[in-house]
């Protein structure tokens, strides 16, 4: 069965110009975009899409960053969609992440780590929602 998750393309790798390879590597790993827009993240709306986190020491500096620049939101859909953006992404860390994913190839600190990716379907309907309230 298809799924949907919410991927973003964050700030670090906006201002790096690998857009284009990130997205080429979706493709390569048969996912459906089935939206995409570029937006700049006000530092509020950081904090609401980071709510979770509220309580977390790295809180504000993560809404600091997710607020510094413009990011790429995009619903991927293929089968298993949320396991396997999460294998393509690599581990948080780009430091542990395995060769070939995209936080080793292109992330710098577990903040600056180029992509996120939902980490369970619960979470991916609230992202989706968050970002592209008329799609559900």
């Amino acid at each position: 069965m298809k799924e949907k998750t919410l991927a973003i393309i964050k700030p670090d790798a906006v201002k790096k110009r690998i857009i284009g390879k990130i997205i080429s590597r979706i493709e390569e790993e048969d996912f459906e975009i089935r939206e995409m827009k570029m937006l700049w993240l006000t530092k509020e709306e950081a904090k609401g899409f980071y709510v979770v986190h509220k309580d977390k020491p790295f809180y504000d500096s993560l809404t600091d960053f997710m607020s510094s620049g413009r990011i790429v939101v995009m619903i991927l859909e293929r089968e298993n969609a949320i396991a396997h953006w999460r294998k393509v992404m690599g581990a948080t860390d780009p430091a542990l992440a395995e060769p070939g994913t995209l936080r080793h190839s292109y992330g710098f600190s577990i903040e600056r780590n180029a992509v996120h990716g939902s980490d369970s379907p619960q979470t991916a309907e609230w992202e989706i929602n968050y970002f592209f309230p008329k799609t559900q």
